[in-house]
């Protein structure tokens, strides 16, 4: 009988040292989709790791050794922004190709959701690629439904909406 061995993904704040890998996982995931990659399209990119109240970049990495400020690979990151009062955004999702369908997007999702709960807003938005459909039915998995389309620059685009029940207060 073979062995088993677990993989335990550990998700925290992006540190600066994770800057050009979660770079790189961006960058490789839009390049797998698009089959190119365009630099003047990706500028945000170039600020990762910047520090602002309002906006916070997790990391996911494996748990072993050989990256990151605690080790480990970095095996997907996400963003949200809050964009008002009463509502955030999620930007950037990215999981590397070989560590999807572990349970990494939904553990990033679960974790910015956390963080946005602290902000007190109503909702969380994101916005995909429509013909993205296994992203689309990811998101839907995870408590999103689909509020509208719009005809982008390079195509359709879907956004999704959470929204978030009251907080209890003490």
């Amino acid at each position: 009988m073979g062995h088993v061995t677990e993989i335990r993904f550990d998700i925290r704040a992006m540190h600066p040292s994770d800057r050009d890998a979660v770079r790189t996982l961006i960058l490789d995931g839009l390049r797998e989709h698009w089959g190119t990659i365009d630099p003047t399209l990706n500028r945000d990119l170039d600020d990762l790791g910047a520090t602002e109240h309002d906006r916070v970049t997790l990391v996911a990495t494996d748990g072993g050794q050989g990256g990151g400020q605690d080790g480990g690979r970095v095996v997907g990151t996400g963003t949200v922004v809050r964009r008002d009062d009463r509502c955030a955004e999620i930007i950037r999702m990215s999981v590397a190709k070989r560590d999807r369908c572990e349970g990494v997007g939904r553990l990033l999702v679960e974790a910015l959701i956390a963080g946005i709960r602290q902000w007190s807003v109503e909702r969380v938005v994101l916005e995909t690629t429509a013909s993205w459909t296994d992203v689309m039915h990811f998101y839907e998995r995870s408590g999103f439904t689909v509020t509208h389309f719009a005809d982008g620059d390079f195509g359709r685009d879907a956004w999704f909406e959470l929204e978030l029940p009251d907080q209890l207060t003490d």
